[in-house]
């Protein structure tokens, strides 16, 4: 199972604005770890991929909703931010109920992170 990361803090990076968007929508567990990703000085921002003429999101989603749903969900927090970009969303997991969850899932029923 790919392993989500949560946003880092907003440093006004419209990655990290990006990142934050995505992960505060209810069905997403978090950005997915893998070649996705914006490359700042000293730091990464997986998950997240902003470019001049499209915004690429990777994601861990929650069981329980249809795909596409979850899919539009991020577009629609997204949209704000993208400035007219289109945005691509990828779905590289899905967090099944039950296994323990994410570290995402974790933090959010442990109330940590």
């Amino acid at each position: 199972m790919a392993e989500p990361v949560t946003a880092a803090g907003d440093t006004g990076e419209p990655a990290d604005r990006i990142a934050a968007a995505v992960t505060g929508c209810p069905d997403v567990a978090g950005l997915a770890r893998g070649p996705l990703a914006t490359y700042l000085a000293g730091r990464t921002v997986p998950g997240v991929a902003v470019r001049d003429d499209a915004i690429e999101v990777a994601v861990v989603a929650r069981y329980g909703r249809p795909l596409a749903e979850i899919a539009e969900q991020v577009r629609a927090a997204v949209a704000p931010l993208a400035g007219g970009r289109p945005v691509d969303v990828r779905v590289d997991d899905i967090s099944m109920p039950g296994d323990g969850g994410t570290a995402a899932d974790r933090a959010v029923r442990t109330g940590e992170g």
